[in-house]
């Protein structure tokens, strides 16, 4: 193996075990020996790749969102359906993957927003940074429903992909809390009141 494949992969594998374990138990609760153990990768690799667990937490992130940022315009931008259908399907498909997570998983930037915003500056702004792309999507989404007459134009675009997100958010982490799917089926109802086209 090429010695730049051997360091992607390990450098990978690292984030790949990192982010599973964090997502079962959160971010402080995780030592970095439990991650090396389970990664079965020497410390010494470690800060190979990452200056501390902080930077290593900021990789997480980043990464993360470069994966969900991917996959979210991919699907809010297909040309099956109106933007009005393809962003409810984009939440339907949030309470589903709550649904089928809820022994523990779920959104990795859900479970360490509260977390880490106040004990992480960089971590805070690799959340904040991608929260901010994930509602510049789904703005875009609402711009094209309301150009096509099946969003509503009572808010600007900004504004409402910003309520939603929030609105999301919040329900998710209500959801945890309440280990119900009822915050997220109630987020979804108010999500088709928010859309609907006059």
């Amino acid at each position: 193996m090429h010695p730049m494949s051997r360091h992607i992969d390990t450098r990978n594998h690292l984030l790949d075990t990192g982010s599973q374990i964090i997502l079962g138990r959160g971010f402080s609760a995780v030592g970095l020996a439990e991650i090396l153990g389970t990664a079965e990768v020497p410390k010494g690799s470690f800060y190979h790749y990452f200056a501390s667990k902080e930077a290593f937490g900021v990789a997480m992130l980043q990464r993360y969102f470069a994966e969900y940022l991917t996959l979210l315009r991919q699907r809010l931008t297909r040309e099956e359906g109106t933007a009005h259908e393809r962003l409810l399907g984009y939440y339907q498909q949030w309470v589903a993957n709550h649904q089928a997570n809820c022994s523990g998983g779920g959104c990795l930037a859900v479970k360490l927003s509260g977390e880490v915003a106040d004990l992480s500056e960089p971590m805070r702004e690799a959340l904040a940074e991608g929260m901010h792309g994930v509602c510049g999507l789904i703005a875009d989404c609402i711009i094209q429903g309301q150009q096509e007459g099946s969003i509503t134009t009572a808010q600007a675009a900004p504004e409402l992909a910003a309520s939603l997100y929030s609105l999301w958010v919040g329900s998710a982490l209500l959801s945890k809390v309440q280990r119900s799917l009822l915050p997220l089926q109630l987020a979804l109802q108010q999500t088709r009141l928010l859309l609907q086209a006059p």
